[in-house]
């Protein structure tokens, strides 16, 4: 397993969170030209993908097609992420409604993404009991849990299933018109934008219809290829990112909010994930620098498109303190066979049967 996390014995203390802020001021700058140009170059690309899926011929191409919407599914998604922490411009009132058009081909509901993502996750990152998504279980309560949660929860933390993670467990159970149990709390917005969202799946799947009709195509491979595999991938992507975000062998979680707090959690439960530039292409910059991920949480207010720089201005200043990790399937299976369980007393990370699988955290 590669890792490139140098820990130096007794390093110095990590400054206040609003004094690194200080330092990102100058590449915290909001673009609205620059912004609003994303917008369009990201809703085009998607919309000519999803063409594709039906003016292109064969089930193949319209598969690559879906494939390649479902990524851009992904960027538009950043883009509104950007937008609901009010980062993307300048403009508070354009941001909302930017990000509630950059959201609809993800079918996430602004306000509600807003609350468990902006309050919840960014104000209790890895907090035991505050934020829900890839929280780990302990080895106590996944005993207790009967046969068939057992189950899935080795299917979500066995690598090849993060999308079906967040499907279930954020965008169904969370998001999507969800229930008291989930959403205890009833705010007329929240079923406002779930409306806006079934409406605009009703739309798109319309869309598609009428485009079978006159081209005289089969149905099933249009809904396939323009809304099934879109979405699917797109659920992969995003249960992808989040997981690797905040599960590392090097990443703790607590329970307990002290030592949560004293251990600036806003700098080290965050992972910078590298990945190498493959045929000329550099993947960050394709995800929006979503994975220059330590800035993002320190500073939610620097734009996406600052972040490679607010990120390097952090590692520059905060040597061997972030967890940076060079990305290969190799780590991250070995990743996935080792971060199951953790263990909130011990500080670590352990397997199903609840043995330490990763040293504890300090």
């Amino acid at each position: 397993m590669s890792v490139s996390v140098s820990l130096a014995a007794a390093p110095p203390a990590i400054p206040h969170r609003k004094f690194i802020r200080r330092w990102l001021v100058p590449v915290s700058v909001r673009s609205t030209p620059l912004a609003l140009a994303l917008v369009v170059l990201d809703y085009s690309l998607f919309l000519l993908a999803l063409a594709g899926t039906v003016g292109l011929p064969g089930l193949a191409l319209k598969l690559v097609c879906g494939v390649v919407a479902g990524f851009l599914i992904g960027r538009l998604f950043i883009l509104g992420h950007d937008a609901c922490h009010q980062s993307f411009t300048a403009h508070r009132r354009l941001n909302a409604w930017l990000g509630r058009l950059v959201f609809l081909p993800s079918l996430t509901p602004y306000s509600l993404w807003d609350v468990g993502h902006n309050v919840v996750h960014h104000g209790y990152t890895n907090l035991r009991g505050f934020d829900f998504v890839w929280e780990p279980r302990t080895p106590e309560e996944f005993r207790a849990l009967p046969a068939w949660r057992r189950a899935l929860e080795r299917v979500y933390r066995s690598g090849w299933a993060p999308g079906l993670y967040y499907l279930i467990e954020v965008w169904w159970l969370r998001l999507f018109f969800p229930s008291r149990r989930y959403m205890p709390t009833r705010r007329a917005v929240f079923l406002y934008d779930c409306l806006l969202v079934a409406g605009a799946a009703a739309v798109w799947i319309a869309a598609l219809l009428a485009a079978a009709r006159a081209t005289a195509q089969p149905v099933w491979p249009l809904l396939l290829a323009g809304f099934a595999v879109p979405f699917l991938f797109w659920n992969a992507m995003i249960g992808f990112v989040v997981y690797v975000h905040h599960t590392h062998p090097a990443v703790a979680w607590y329970e307990d909010k002290s030592a949560w707090s004293a251990a600036q959690p806003f700098v080290t439960t965050t992972v910078h994930l590298v990945f190498r530039s493959r045929w000329g292409l550099d993947w960050n910059a394709l995800l929006h620098h979503i994975l220059e991920h330590t800035a993002h949480h320190v500073d939610m207010g620097i734009p996406l498109y600052r972040l490679r720089r607010a990120q390097a201005v952090l590692e520059e200043k905060l040597p061997g303190r972030i967890v940076v990790q060079r990305f290969s399937w190799r780590w991250y299976f070995d990743t996935a066979r080792r971060c199951k369980l953790y263990d909130y007393v011990a500080r670590c990370w352990t397997d199903f049967a609840g043995r330490p699988s990763v040293p504890a955290t300090a």
